[in-house]
């Protein structure tokens, strides 16, 4: 059987650019690796603190982002994602530049949820500062720029940390934070039918979301989940093929 190379590192076909911060992270944080049922590529982004990237739309770390997207398709990625979804507005150009499929924000799953709902219903979004985004960043995703957005910038916890960079952070009062926010985004907008979190921090607590609020909630643990599917499709075998024969035909 003839192998084939070409990278540094198999088996993980998902790299993720990771912001340069100190918050904790439990699983379900992108910047958990346990979070993963697949194994994946991480890179730190020197530099690219939250507040630089919600409050400054990451003005002067184009670059630095670019060369770690690089990086990290040079160590074996065959895709790239990131930790933060106001990066949205880097997908076309580190797509440019990488020339591998990026999945840059957890809102880019809006236009796909949307088009599932019923009609009457529509996105809502859950962000870690909602009044930071901007035209720009729904353009970036091909959302309407009326889409609903709820922040958690008015909670005790959630946004303190995100921003402050902080090491200590109290888990009780953050989902606090972001499920109040979805109360909020809820009954502001009772035409709601599904949430996607912008926030990528925010799929540790999908699930109490899901459960208090009772509609779908889309975070990047979903949107990376669905990227890595089709990066590496699961392979179901074929009637009397030995698994082994697939790396023989270079699927």
């Amino acid at each position: 059987m003839q192998g084939y190379g070409g990278k540094t590192v198999y088996g993980a076909r998902v790299g993720i650019l990771m912001l340069d911060t100190k918050w904790p992270r439990p699983p379900g944080d992108t910047g958990n690796a346990m979070t993963w049922p697949f194994p994946v590529l991480y890179k730190v982004v020197p530099g690219a603190s939250a507040r630089v990237v919600i409050h400054e739309q990451g003005k002067g770390l184009g670059p630095a982002f670019l060369k770690a997207a690089e990086e990290l398709v040079k160590d074996g990625a065959d895709g790239i994602t990131t930790t933060g979804g106001f990066l949205a507005i880097f997908q076309k150009q580190l797509a440019a530049h990488v020339k591998v499929p990026v999945a840059s924000s957890s809102l880019m799953q809006i236009p796909l949820v949307q088009a599932t709902l019923p009609p009457g219903k529509r996105v809502g979004v859950l962000s870690v500062q909602g009044n930071r985004i901007t035209p720009e960043h729904w353009d970036a995703v091909g959302a309407p720029h009326d889409t609903p957005v709820m922040g958690t910038e008015g909670g005790k916890e959630f946004t303190r940390v995100m921003l402050g960079d902080t090491l200590d952070m109290d888990y009780e009062q953050a989902e606090i934070d972001i499920l109040e926010a979805g109360e909020s985004l809820l009954q502001k907008n009772p035409d709601v039918g599904a949430i996607v979190c912008e926030n990528h921090n925010m799929a540790p607590y999908a699930a109490v979301l899901n459960a208090r609020l009772g509609v779908p909630i889309f975070t990047v643990y979903t949107f990376v989940c669905w990227f890595q599917a089709g990066l590496q499709p699961r392979y179901f075998g074929r009637p009397g093929v030995p698994t082994v024969d697939l790396w023989r035909e270079r699927l």
